[in-house]
């Protein structure tokens, strides 16, 4: 039995019902768009991810990249599905029609990169860290970086890094070395070492482009000092020709538990002291810039982590179907027929956990992509502040919330097909160790609540938490006189009512003076507000199952029913787990921080 990347009927139902996308045909840069053209996009994306990605994904996890005489050897399929990725316009989907691109919303490009993740994230991996960096150069690099740069990226002629941890700093990028000494020609010559930089060699592409953070001598010190850099593999001519290889090296590949098919490097730059690199806009301002690519690949990352979730629990919800095993506690006769896995009521509660899990991820996602639409296109100018305000708020929890939830899916998963489940037979396990990667990698989930809580919910007098607590307000107030939804949205509202007592004690240490104190349990507060958000976006889908089903049949009927019931495991289950984080929380619990290192 062919096991569908993605539910196509989930997507459609979130795309269209939940997120009434066709109303962004309403902005002028989309009026050529509707359903069909949408659907096109989306069938397009699918067939080439079930075509070119998918069938190579277990091969390029049982054959990771090798260094050989200072070039790296992939599987030979990872050039043709980008290449056929490429061809399809799926690196410019998001590009003017001018610029040879789709010109679509961001939530269609959003939702058709999601099958190349589902199918294959470490071949896609190359795609997304593409396209972040070619949107970067399109905001801040000159008229001839994106020349020279961005546009050969966009025809799929180079591709691109991000290179900003160091061996001895990881995630402390103000402690990075990285220097980049002023030339008389306005070029800079760079000398350090970079580590974690996924795809900086390779020979998919002509060039490879590097934006890699450094520091120019006598500049403030702290992340303060920090510039971003073009830094190719080879040095570009003024005619767009290549040149001469550029003096930046892999000193070393790093094996992964999972994520293998994207080639990760550990890079040197300048040891025969000519690497050239190129300053993007002003000095000491990138680490503002980098944020632009930052932002990105973390909702890009967590995208990946919902798909990742979701190709785990489409296999164990076929393989739970068609497994015969056992019978039910009250089926006395052995010589009774074995009933499937799935009508086993701990096997419905893993399955329920993860269609909870990934659906609601999905749902978070999409969202987070039409707020981009909004803020980029919608002619009101309080509507794109406010839409730019959410996407701030969210973006943490948009990366963490999947990554730590969509990756309890995939264990889910596994148990749920149990001792073949933990072998390499069934893809269960590679999407585990795939996903483990996630709640690490552009950012730690810890470093996500960090900036939630430091930063995000404070921000402009919690204008963005204010706004989000209109949205969800406005949800359970819809839900009042459904008798049966009413209890969800007074639990949801209760919740919101926790959420806010919790944030005032958090925001009255944090600005009284009590820093490490008030962000010591900052992790538990992403987790319970992330849970809430879900929580408000499962509700959503529950009204719209319970409008719809009265006139629903078949196969219609059991999905709003199955929608209906997910969100009611959500509420049951879930939610309240994550609200417990309130008591220690409001308390200002010290045992974390008062911890002694010599006490471990």
């Amino acid at each position: 039995m062919a096991i569908p990347l993605i539910n196509r009927r989930d997507l459609e139902f979130l795309l269209y019902e939940l997120l009434a996308v066709e109303r962004l045909t309403q902005y002028a840069r989309y009026a050529e768009h509707g359903r069909e053209t949408f659907d096109a996009a989306l069938d397009l994306a699918e067939n080439i991810a079930a075509a070119q990605f998918a069938p190579h994904n277990r091969k390029a996890d049982l054959n990771e990249p090798e260094l050989v005489d200072g070039r790296v050897r992939l599987i030979p399929e990872v050039k043709p599905a980008l290449d056929a990725y490429n061809a399809a316009g799926f690196l410019r989907a998001h590009l003017d029609y001018a610029d040879d691109g789709m010109q679509l919303p961001h939530v269609i490009a959003t939702a058709c990169d999601s099958f190349f993740q589902a199918a294959n994230v470490g071949t896609a991996a190359y795609t997304m860290l593409s396209k972040g960096a070619a949107n970067l150069l399109a905001v801040y690099g000159s008229e001839e970086q994106k020349r020279k740069y961005m546009r050969p990226i966009h025809a799929g002629r180079f591709t691109g890094t991000m290179c900003l941890s160091e061996p001895h700093a990881g995630s402390s990028l103000a402690d990075i070395r990285t220097r980049a000494e002023p030339q008389p020609d306005g070029s800079y010559r760079l000398s350090g070492a970079k580590m974690w930089i996924s795809g900086a060699e390779h020979e998919l592409s002509e060039n490879i482009i590097n934006l890699v953070l450094a520091k120019i001598p006598g500049g403030p010190p702290g992340v303060k000092g920090i510039s971003l850099f073009i830094v190719p593999k080879f040095r570009v001519n003024d005619d767009g020709t290549l040149g001469a290889r550029n003096d930046v090296r892999v000193a070393g590949l790093n094996h992964k538990m999972g994520y293998r098919g994207t080639v990760n490097t550990f890079l040197k730059f300048g040891e025969n002291g000519d690497c050239v690199g190129y300053l993007i806009g002003q000095p000491h301002a990138g680490m503002a810039q980098m944020f632009h690519m930052m932002n990105e690949s973390r909702i890009a990352v967590g995208m990946g982590a919902v798909m990742l979730g979701y190709a785990g629990y489409q296999h164990s919800l076929a393989y739970a179907k068609e497994r015969p095993q056992g019978r039910h506690p009250d089926q006395k006769d052995p010589s009774s027929a074995p009933v499937m896995l799935i009508e086993h009521a701990d096997v419905k509660r893993m399955l329920l956990a993860q269609k909870c899990y990934v659906e609601g991820g999905y749902a978070l996602g999409l969202f987070g992509a039409t707020l981009v639409d909004q803020q980029q296109n919608d002619p009101d100018a309080a509507r794109r502040t406010e839409a730019g305000q959410l996407l701030e708020l969210l973006t943490p929890i948009i990366k963490a919330w999947p990554s730590q939830w969509c990756l309890k899916a995939n264990e889910l998963a596994i148990q749920v097909l149990g001792g073949a489940g933990y072998t390499r037979d069934y893809p269960v396990e590679q999407y585990y160790r795939d996903n483990r990667l996630n709640p690490i990698h552009e950012g730690t989930n810890g470093i996500q609540a960090l900036d939630l809580l430091g930063r995000k919910v404070l921000m402009n007098e919690a204008a963005a938490l204010r706004l989000l607590s209109q949205h969800i307000v406005q949800a359970v107030e819809a839900s009042k006189s459904d008798t049966e939804l009413q209890p969800l949205s007074a639990a949801l509202a209760k919740g919101m009512e926790t959420l806010a007592k919790t944030t005032l004690v958090l925001a009255q240490a944090l600005q009284g003076g009590k820093l490490r104190l008030g962000l010591a349990n900052a992790s538990l507060y992403l987790e319970m507000m992330g849970h809430l958000v879900v929580a408000w976006l499962w509700l959503r889908q529950a009204q719209l199952a319970q409008a719809a089903l009265p006139r629903a049949t078949g196969a219609e009927r059991d999905f709003y029913a199955g929608k209906l019931q997910a969100c009611r495991y959500f509420f049951n289950y879930e939610l309240p787990l994550a609200l417990q984080h309130a008591k220690p929380l409001q308390a200002l619990d010290s045992t974390t921080l008062d911890m002694q290192p010599q006490w471990f």
